[in-house]
């Protein structure tokens, strides 16, 4: 990441200091909290993303600014409130909002972060930055829904992970690529090749978190979680796909009546393993990344997007 860090980090440490800005309210409560979600931000990747695709798209200007702080106020938004769904207590290794507050104050703080990423957009009229992102949050709450539906009866198709991690995960990081492009450009064509970019990228993403819950790299934490919650990821749904109808049955049994059984999960990865489920999750996870990169070499090259590349690269090989 030393690259995306030459090419956008001063662009980074400016946003830094405006998003602080942009989220303070007049309520102490309200401000403690935000302290409290800063110091404990993300990796802000969806950031990087924004201002890279200015960058490559035209020229970093304040509305790229208030693009990227729209991305990060939402994301951090759909976090806290994913927290309370979930009634997670630890956030990147830290208390979360709802385990320190409880959850009414968490939603209510995700109600505010929504609220003020709207005012950002509103106040200086980004009504295209605004439309491309709210069609993403949109997008994010059906592929949540859908997932939740499907969860119920285990039948995901390929075809149907796919919808759903496209809303669920891909679309902020392509409304992200697509909002820094359209602040750069004012073009709405380069918004749409951008918002492919992200997609194709953001797919890819989710594709590596998959794979995390199998144990595929030494990244200190638990596996099998996704496969605790019920959730079918593309490993799972490839090896019940082409498992006999025993092997189905089982597998099935074992995630909806005994996986909270420690053993019983460890089976179920073995399973996936064997089958070839992490082998052909890997597999589709490179093809999206070439196609990103492909699509990214339409533009020449530069530092900007030799940066991009870096980071399309960090998403797949990130070890958490």
């Amino acid at each position: 990441m030393e690259l995306v860090n030459q090419v956008i980090g001063t662009e980074l440490s400016i946003f830094e200091k405006k998003f602080s800005s942009s989220v303070k309210g007049n309520n102490p409560l309200l401000d403690r909290i935000m302290q409290f979600i800063i110091k404990r931000k993300g990796k802000q990747m969806r950031p990087m993303f924004v201002f890279l695709s200015a960058k490559i798209a035209g020229t970093i200007n304040e509305e790229t600014y208030r693009a990227a702080s729209l991305i990060e106020l939402l994301h951090t938004a759909t976090l806290v409130h994913d927290d309370v769904v979930d009634n997670a207590m630890l956030r990147r290794n830290f208390f979360s909002v709802n385990a320190l507050w409880k959850n009414k104050i968490a939603v209510l703080v995700g109600d505010y972060l929504l609220s003020k990423g709207l005012l950002l957009s509103l106040q200086h009229h980004d009504y295209d930055i605004l439309q491309i992102t709210s069609r993403a949050v949109k997008e994010m709450s059906e592929g949540e829904l859908l997932q939740m539906e499907k969860a119920r009866k285990l039948d995901i198709k390929e075809e149907i992970y796919f919808e759903i991690i496209r809303a669920k995960t891909a679309s902020l990081l392509s409304a992200a690529c697509s909002a820094g492009a359209f602040a750069a450009s004012k073009n709405q064509e380069t918004a749409e090749f951008f918002r492919l970019f992200g997609e194709k990228a953001g797919i890819a993403f989710q594709i590596k978190d998959d794979l995390f819950d199998y144990g595929n790299d030494n990244i200190g934490k638990p596996t099998g979680i996704d496969i605790k919650e019920k959730k079918m990821t593309l490993p799972l749904i490839y090896t019940l796909q082409n498992a006999s109808k025993a092997d189905k049955q089982r597998i099935i049994y074992i995630i909806k009546n005994q996986s909270t059984d420690r053993k019983k999960v460890n089976e179920v990865i073995q399973c996936v393993k064997n089958a070839g489920g992490i082998e052909y999750a890997r597999e589709k996870m490179e093809s999206y990344r070439q196609e990103a990169i492909t699509l990214l070499h339409q533009y020449p090259e530069s530092e900007a997007r030799k940066g991009m590349e870096t980071l399309v690269d960090y998403v797949i090989e990130r070890k958490y």
